[in-house]
């Protein structure tokens, strides 16, 4: 597996948030709204999730094994450092709307 562009989003800080990633593998499969956080020990990342019916966040993608985990917190913290000091959004995450035009595949 080859993480074959990462796209970085900084956001104005909010809580623990810094910045929203989309990765693509392989060039031919993207992975969005992977967060970048910022814990007690550091930055480390949260894989995309969506709030299930009891309340609980559950991942929609993410790595089966430490060494993948790894690979993608790695290349995409990486990115983050390298990324411009400039805030791209500086919206709250939970107001945020589609763009206008682009349809939804739900």
């Amino acid at each position: 597996m080859n993480i074959t562009d990462v796209r970085v989003r900084k956001v104005a800080k909010q809580g623990k948030m810094r910045a929203i990633v989309s990765i693509t593998i392989d060039n031919e499969f993207v992975v969005h709204d992977i967060k970048v956080i910022e814990g007690d020990k550091g930055l480390f990342i949260a894989m995309p999730s969506k709030k299930s019916v009891d309340g609980e966040y559950r991942d929609i993608a993410h790595p089966i094994n430490s060494d993948t985990r790894r690979l993608l917190q790695d290349t995409i913290l990486k990115a983050y450092d390298e990324a411009s000091d400039e805030v791209i959004d500086s919206r709250p995450i939970e107001n945020e709307a589609a763009p206008t035009g682009v349809g939804s595949l739900f």
